[in-house]
């Protein structure tokens, strides 16, 4: 077996990351207009969303499972979850997403603050949606993780012309992404399990390995779950 990266060894990573005043960068930098165009701005394709066909079979799931609101107080697992994400990833912003054909719920969710509102997490979220513990379908990155069903990593967003122009990147000032799916018993791509940083990050193959293991302590739990409700 592989021994882990040392930046991920004990369950923490060896290096806690810049300093609080140092992890905001903002957006991308301006790109060289001297450059021929990476992106098709008559079409705008690489800044879509997928197509998630399998959208209606999600949903139906979900509302089977009792998951994309926060119905009872099993809902502080995910928290739980997100915060123990976070700690071993050592990244300000963690979450458990639930994505249906119309929006993204974190129902677990860290910020820097532990503020569970998730007000943190800055504009977009809060302009976009009532509760800023959604957001739209067509933000972030989780919706590519989803249709991919394989875990993504982004060390620096605006390294990839199909990511750096995210609404997330602006609004938020998300600059480095991991996230891997949640595939549950039947075969359904719930959702993600996802941390971000205001900085770009080498994740590295300690870190790819780290977030598919914690997606997948999760699909046990949420199975689990399923199995209590149904006795």
């Amino acid at each position: 077996m592989r021994r882990p990266d040392r930046q991920f060894r004990h369950g923490r990573p060896r290096h806690p990351g810049p300093a609080p005043h140092q992890r905001h960068l903002g957006a991308c930098p301006t790109p060289d207009l001297r450059s021929p165009p990476v992106t098709s701005f008559a079409t705008g394709r690489m800044l879509l969303t997928p197509t998630d066909r399998h959208g209606p079979a999600r949903a139906k799931r979900l509302r089977k499972l009792d998951l994309g609101e926060r119905p009872d107080a099993s809902y502080d697992n995910f928290d739980a979850f997100a915060d123990k994400v976070a700690e071993v990833t050592a990244t300000p912003f963690s979450m458990v997403n639930f994505i249906d054909e119309n929006r993204q719920f974190f129902a677990g969710l860290h910020t820097p603050a532990g503020n569970r509102g998730g007000q943190d997490l800055g504009s977009a979220a809060a302009r976009s949606n009532r509760s800023s513990r959604y957001m739209a379908r067509d933000h972030g990155y989780c919706p590519h993780v989803l249709v991919r069903r394989k875990a993504l990593v982004l060390d620096d967003v605006c390294d990839y012309p199909r990511f750096a122009g995210n609404p997330v990147v602006d609004d938020i000032g998300i600059r480095s992404y991991l996230g891997a799916p949640l595939i549950d018993r039947t075969g359904i791509a719930l959702g993600t399990v996802c941390a971000v940083d205001t900085v770009p990050r080498p994740w590295g193959r300690a870190g790819l390995d780290t977030i598919k293991s914690l997606a997948h302590e999760l699909v046990r739990q949420i199975d689990d779950r399923e199995g209590h409700r149904t006795v």
